[in-house]
């Protein structure tokens, strides 16, 4: 079995980190590759960063001047062709950059929990990475969608599963 390494760094102090979501994380990453079939040693970075923060490297790198939930930054040569890590041989996928204070918004807005939402940012990020990009066509949102939501379904962290309702609060 493939082996991942999942670097996870905390660079904002305005959410505290929830027990456990490193390890969900880990968790998220691991079966996104699983799905796809992956098959190699990888590594992928994740940051929680501050909603300022993302909004500077949105500006920076996507000409957006606006705070996102999360971005990803797929790391290939100039060539097209996946880095490798010199010492470990193991595939460096990139960089995924989550804003928790967004994470939070959103999970209120949506009415599921945080673990839900960062579980669904890492999944997608994980997906850009490995070359999905759901703004390119409507056929392609889909296909990303609906893996997203497969992975989340196997992880136990479906839509579905996961909404807070009036018993649970």
């Amino acid at each position: 079995m493939s082996k991942l390494k999942v670097y996870v760094k905390n660079d904002q102090n305005a959410v505290k980190i929830p027990v456990g979501i490193r390890l969900l994380i880990r968790r998220c990453c691991q079966a996104v590759l699983t799905t796809e079939n992956f098959g190699k040693d990888a590594e992928v970075s994740v940051t929680f960063v501050s909603n300022q923060e993302i909004r500077n490297l949105n500006k920076t790198y996507r000409n957006k001047d606006a705070e996102t939930d999360v971005l990803s930054f797929p790391l290939t040569s100039e060539d097209g062709t996946q880095e490798k890590n010199a010492e470990t041989g193991a595939i460096m996928l990139g960089d995924v950059v989550i804003s928790l204070e967004m994470a939070v918004k959103q999970a209120q807005m949506f009415g599921h929990s945080l673990e839900r939402e960062v579980g669904f940012l890492t999944v997608h990020s994980m997906l850009h990475l490995l070359g999905y990009d759901h703004e390119t066509s409507p056929l392609e949102d889909r296909i990303m969608r609906e893996k997203e939501e497969s992975v989340l379904e196997k992880l136990g962290i479906s839509r579905d599963a996961t909404f807070i309702t009036k018993e649970t609060r």
